[in-house]
């Protein structure tokens, strides 16, 4: 495959699992072309023109010739420069590393994560939220988020692939997506009733499987085993962690339990007062579990995947 098609197959998985549906993402894009058409000729200079195609401003290919063909690539959780070197050293060793794939975001995919946080204000609106209420709360948050990734030296991996000529890209909200679509459909299949029921559920998929052998298992952190789930909410896309007057909205919309990642400690507290229950499914088997089933559709076609960094590698 040439980096473009992985780029693009990245993407359009992202779009296929999308909370919004295709339609959703469609008047996302479609919104994002009005605000750009109506800008100053000055304003344009500066916007990205890969956002009218590409919803996910933390996914872009961030070195590299588009027309490179990959046959082999490393693929990590993180990807710092500790991993380019290790992909150029195992070029080195006769196992040539043609592409570097991060999941979490790398360099301006990492500046503007804080732009993929809107996607939380429609899942909300799906739960029951009013719109305006859920832009209200997540405007506060998203610009937090912005303010936090402004001091960041978000290029170091960049410039070590780019010294050693090694291409690079990063897949985050599809992946998350993915994960995301996965497990709802596998909510909506075997029913839950109880935190119990949740916790045997996620420990049938593999990549759970192993990060509990690892010392990261699912786990409870608010309620009980026993506890009625009631109406659950998976919470594994959007950027970053919402704000924690989402918990709030989410009971009155009548959600009994979170299902995510991970959690701030701000917003756990806000769950707890809430009587909102909550399962922490573990970041890193999130992550895998996400970034397999896209990597999966490039080993289809041949491609090599070399994991690292986290990276928990299950075929399907």
């Amino acid at each position: 495959m040439k980096l473009k098609e992985i780029y693009q197959l990245a993407v359009e998985k992202g779009v296929a699992n999308d909370p919004r549906g295709k339609d959703g993402v469609k008047k996302y894009l479609d919104r994002l072309r009005k605000n750009y058409e109506e800008l100053k000729d000055e304003d344009k200079q500066d916007f990205d023109l890969e956002k009218l195609t590409n919803p996910y401003a933390d996914t872009r290919i961030l070195y590299g010739d588009e027309d490179r063909e990959v046959q082999r690539v490393l693929v990590g959780i993180d990807i710092d420069v500790g991993e380019i070197l290790l992909a150029d050293r195992l070029s080195e060793k006769g196992k040539p590393i043609d592409l570097v794939i991060a999941h979490h975001p790398e360099g301006g995919a990492l500046a503007k994560l804080n732009d993929v946080m809107h996607l939380q204000e429609d899942i909300l609106y799906s739960l029951g939220v009013p719109i305006n209420i859920a832009e209200g709360i997540l405007a506060p948050r998203i610009q937090e988020v912005e303010r936090g990734l402004m001091p960041i030296n978000h290029h170091r991996a960049i410039d070590a692939a780019r010294i050693l000529d090694i291409p690079m890209m990063c897949m985050h909200t599809p992946a998350d997506n993915m994960v995301n679509q996965l497990l709802i459909n596998l909510v909506e299949e075997k029913e839950p009733e109880t935190l119990r029921d949740i916790i045997k559920m996620l420990k049938e998929i593999p990549e759970y499987i192993q990060s509990t052998k690892l010392g990261s298992e699912p786990k409870i952190i608010i309620g009980a085993p026993q506890k009625r789930a009631g109406k659950i909410f998976v919470d594994m896309t959007g950027g970053t962690g919402g704000p924690k007057e989402a918990f709030e909205k989410m009971a009155i919309a009548g959600v009994g339990t979170v299902v995510c990642m991970h959690i701030s400690e701000n917003n756990r507290k806000e769950a707890e007062k809430h009587k909102i229950n909550v399962i922490i499914a573990g970041h890193m088997a999130c992550d895998s579990l996400g970034m397999n089933l896209i990597l999966d559709e490039y080993a289809k076609k041949g491609m090599e995947i070399v994991p690292c960094s986290g990276l928990i590698r299950v075929e399907r």
